[in-house]
């Protein structure tokens, strides 16, 4: 037995219906679709959520939640000043060593240092954002804090 030998069981296939040929068929004249109406002309589809010109029910229904805005809000993995006395003093603290140390979670995060607490220690930081009194509690022992784009 081959691929191109293969043949349906006899009788098993029933001929396609021959719409709009004649009336003796059967499926004349109107082929099946009534008289008039939009669904007897062609292309005379109607949508499944069209409900007949009454309000539907997508519109009906109050708007919910958060408007859609133009840009996206840019998200920040925070650390807090206090958290920086882990390091040595007089080191420089960047993305990649939080991210060792634990402090910071997703890779290739941006990084906001926070000011809650208190530094002890003299420290040069490289992140992408800060908050003012951060800046102030890191400036205030005489380390530096330097944004990275």
């Amino acid at each position: 037995m081959k691929l191109n030998e293969l043949k349906p069981a006899p009788n098993s296939k029933r001929a396609k219906k021959r719409i709009g040929r004649g009336e003796a068929s059967g499926w004349g004249k109107t082929g099946g679709r009534g008289h008039k109406g939009q669904k007897s002309r062609s292309g005379g589809s109607i949508p499944a959520w069209f409900e007949g010109g009454q309000m539907p029910l997508v519109r009906r229904l109050p708007k919910r939640g958060p408007a859609v805005t133009k840009h996206k809000r840019i998200k920040y993995d925070v650390v807090n000043v206090k958290e920086l006395n882990c390091f040595d003093s007089d080191t420089t603290v960047t993305v990649e060593m939080l991210t060792e140390r634990g402090m910071v979670r997703r890779r290739n995060s941006r990084v906001k240092i926070l000011g809650d607490g208190d530094l002890d220690k003299k420290l040069t930081v490289r992140v992408h954002s800060f908050a003012k009194s951060a800046i102030e509690k890191i400036q205030k022992i005489g380390g530096k804090a330097e944004t990275v784009s």
